[in-house]
C-alpha cells in the first residue's frame, strides 16, 4: 500500500509518520518546504509531545517525484488545495482515492477537479512544527473518514484507508456519511479559532473567560443552524467539545492563531466564511460568523498596510 501525504506541515506530519509505522505501508510526502524535506530525508520525520517516534518517509518538493499511490492525504491549507492537487494528480490517476483532513469545507470539491476517487474526512488531532524535520503532537483525537457524495471512493478504500491509520496510532472510524463528523468539527473550529487568533488567547484561556466563551457558545449555535438546514445529524455536541479541549488542550494555540502570529493567511473562508456560504444558501442568517471572517480579513489586511 502505497500513500502520498499532500502537505507535510503539522497535520500532515502526523499522519506521514503514524502511517509510515504500519508493515506494507509506504509513504510518500510532498511539500513545499526544502529545509522541512531535506531534514526528513537527512534523520527521518520526528514526532515529539503527544506522540515520541521517528518515522522513515520519502519526501519531496517536486511533486513531479511522486509515484503512483493506492491513497493521497491532503493536509494543505485550503487555500492551497487547488495548486497542490494540480501539481500531484498524476500520482492518483489509475484508482488512487484522495482524502481531505483538512480544517473547512469545499476542499473536497477542490479535490475533485483532480482526482476521481474522494475520500471526506475531517480530524482532531493538532500540532505544530518546532523546527525542520520536527513536530510537536499537541492534542489527540479521532478522524473520521466517508466517501465524497459526488465523486465518491469505495467504501473499501475508505475501510482500507482508516484501517491503516489506526494501525498506525492515529484512530479513525471509516462511514458511509462523514458529513456530521466534518460540521461538528467546522462549527467547532469556526467558534473558537478565530476568536483565538484576535485575541491572542489559547483555547484554554478563552473558554475561562466570560465573555469570550459566550462569543464561543453564540457562533456555535448559528452554525448548528445551518448544519440543521441542511438535514445533517452532527455527531457530537461542539459546544461540549469546546469545554473538553479546554481541559485537555489548555495552553494550545489554535492554526488561526498561529497562523495570525506569523502573519500568514488565515484558513477564515473555509470556516466561517463556508458557514456564511452555507447559510445563505439554505436562508439561514450567520451575522456572529460574518462579523468574525470580516473582523480576520480585516486583520490580514493590516499586514499589507505597515
Amino acid at each position: 500500500m502505497r500513500v502520498a501525504v499532500v502537505g507535510c506541515g503539522a497535520v500532515g506530519s502526523l499522519f506521514a509518520a503514524h502511517l509510515a509505522q504500519v508493515d506494507g505501508v509506504e509513504v510518500h510526502a510532498y511539500d513545499v518546504s526544502q529545509a522541512h524535506v531535506d531534514a526528513i530525508n537527512q534523520d527521518g520525520l520526528r514526532l515529539v509531545g503527544e506522540a515520541e517516534l521517528t518515522a522513515r518517509v520519502r519526501a519531496t518538493t517536486d511533486p513531479a517525484q511522486l509515484p503512483l499511490c493506492d491513497f493521497g492525504v491532503v493536509a494543505t491549507k485550503s487555500m492551497f488545495t487547488g495548486a497542490a492537487l494540480e501539481a500531484c494528480a498524476h500520482a492518483f490517476r489509475e484508482g488512487g482515492a484522495v482524502a481531505s483532513v483538512q480544517n473547512g469545507v469545499g476542499n473536497e470539491e477542490v479535490i475533485a477537479e483532480h482526482a476521481e476517487r474522494v475520500i471526506r474526512g475531517t480530524t482532531f488531532p493538532a500540532g505544530r512544527v518546532l523546527e525542520p524535520g520536527v513536530v510537536q503532537m499537541d492534542t489527540r483525537g479521532d478522524t473520521w473518514l466517508g466517501p465524497f457524495e459526488p465523486r465518491p471512493a469505495s467504501m473499501s478504500q475508505v475501510q482500507r484507508l482508516a484501517e491503516a491509520m489506526t494501525a498506525g496510532g492515529m484512530p479513525a472510524k471509516a462511514l458511509e456519511d462523514a458529513r456530521g463528523a466534518q460540521w461538528t468539527k467546522l462549527i467547532f473550529n469556526a467558534a473558537t479559532n478565530p476568536v483565538g487568533a484576535l485575541t491572542q488567547l489559547t483555547h484554554g484561556r478563552v473558554c475561562e473567560l466570560e465573555g469570550t466563551r459566550a462569543l464561543v457558545t453564540a457562533l456555535v449555535d448559528e452554525g448548528k443552524a445551518v448544519a440543521d438546514a441542511q438535514g445533517i445529524e452532527l455527531d457530537s455536541d461542539p459546544d461540549e467539545l469546546v469545554d473538553h479541549a479546554a481541559r485537555v488542550a489548555y495552553e494550545h494555540r489554535a492554526s488561526m492563531l498561529q497562523d495570525v502570529l506569523a502573519g500568514r493567511p488565515t484558513e477564515i473562508e473555509a470556516m466561517n466564511g463556508g458557514i456564511v456560504r452555507f447559510g445563505l444558501e439554505y436562508g439561514v442568517p450567520t451575522p456572529l460568523n460574518a462579523a468574525i471572517a470580516a473582523l480576520i480579513r480585516g486583520l490580514e489586511h493590516s499586514w499589507s498596510q505597515r
